[in-house]
């Protein structure tokens, strides 16, 4: 039995010259980077370039890149760093309801600690208010963070406009691009932003790291005290393999962006067309235009998204019930309630993303085989018949 993997916006493979740029690391080039010795300085070398490979890639100085252990803890440092370092000019933060949890959980831990935080709407589509955002502003904002594209339904944010409205206002932009970068174009400069987030596993590299952007003149707090890493920024060893890794697959995805996003997107529209056709009581999740170009959420009415899972997993074929970070819950997504889908219909969604070495005769395996898997789980659920292929009435 084919396996087949569509569940990219979790993780992606390390790519095979990925892989071989970092092995050096592991072995010959063992050495701390932050040690004065040889050793150290061909490590340090290493790390060097994976910051210029960032910058490059993301359009600033690599004076301006921090690296991390992940995307998580660089949104935890954006959001908690930008409270402690500006507490004395305000204490409140805007977010939007569909945040990543390391965000809107940082959040609510600032909460805890006499931060006020304004949870911005979105529409159908997932797509921020801008103008209820505009509103939330005061005197006391000291931070927006909203991110560039969604997890779950591939939405891509107005980055631009929120921008505007930061600036208009003096108030910092942090940008969760995690999603974002590998898959549409990604540059500081041009979205307009203080601060952005990245990691390098979704652009096939390493999991274990990721990088903060911090806009040169800015001044956040650190998250983790240590040593001087990072130019005194953040405490701990430097991963070097993995940080070779991350510059070595940044450089690689903005180098192969126009293919891979007509590749990704030309098999997202192949099966999102042949769902809405073949598939009955479907309801596409998230902007129909506005997307990522590898994401495809839908709702299958009925039924539970978690059954759908684990069959198309028995067929061979991963997918996701909902965001990598919060899959294993049983409750509905939080973006989905956000965007108005009832908590029945939440229920029954499912993430299908897509990426460089998926075929076209892959897509049309999957939804073969989603087309029996719906059809029998409707037969067996209590709230839907089946008459001649046709539901009756309930």
């Amino acid at each position: 039995m084919e396996r087949i993997y569509f569940d990219h916006a979790a993780t992606t493979p390390v790519s095979a010259e990925v892989l071989e740029k970092m092995m050096p690391y592991f072995s010959e080039n063992f050495g701390n980077a932050h040690s004065q010795h040889n050793f150290g300085r061909n490590a340090i070398k290493g790390v060097d370039d994976a910051r210029s490979q960032v910058a490059a890639a993301i359009g600033c100085r690599p004076n301006e890149v921090y690296f991390t252990g992940s995307g998580t803890e660089a949104n935890n440092w954006a959001v908690k760093g930008t409270a402690w370092a500006r507490e004395s000019k305000g204490r409140h933060i805007i977010t939007s309801k569909i945040e990543h949890p390391s965000v809107l959980n940082s959040c609510k831990w600032l909460e805890k600690h006499g931060f006020e935080v304004s949870y911005i709407s979105v529409d159908k589509d997932g797509t921020v208010s801008l103008d209820e955002l505009e509103k939330a502003v005061r005197p006391d904002t000291i931070l927006i963070s909203v991110m560039m594209a969604n997890n779950e339904v591939g939405t891509i944010q107005p980055y631009k406009e929120i921008a505007a409205i930061a600036k208009k206002h003096g108030v910092l932009y942090h940008v969760d691009a995690v999603q974002a970068v590998g898959a549409i174009k990604v540059d500081v400069n041009d979205i307009g932003c203080d601060m952005l987030t990245l990691s390098a596993h979704k652009f096939y590299g390493p999991k274990g790291v990721g990088a903060l952007y911090i806009r040169n003149g800015l001044k956040i707090e650190k998250l983790i005290v240590g040593g001087g890493q990072e130019r005194a920024m953040r405490g701990g060893t430097t991963n070097t393999p993995a940080v070779v890794g991350l510059g070595q697959a940044i450089e690689n995805a903005v180098k192969n962006l126009g293919s891979y996003a007509e590749h990704c997107r030309n098999l997202r529209d192949r099966f999102i067309g042949r769902v809405e056709k073949e598939i009955p009581y479907v309801k596409l999740n998230g902007s129909r235009t506005n997307r990522l170009p590898n994401n495809a959420n839908f709702s299958f009415e009925y039924i539970e998204g978690e059954s759908i899972l684990y069959r198309l997993d028995l067929a061979g074929i991963a997918v996701s019930s909902g965001s990598a970070c919060s899959s294993g819950s049983l409750e509905p997504s939080h973006v989905l309630l956000a965007m108005g889908v009832d908590i029945v219909l939440g229920h029954g969604s499912i993430r299908f993303s897509f990426g460089k070495d998926n075929t076209v005769e892959q897509i049309d395996y999957a939804v073969d085989k989603l087309k029996e898997i719906v059809k029998t789980l409707r037969e067996m659920s209590p709230l839907f018949n089946w008459k001649d292929g046709e539901k009756e009435n309930i």
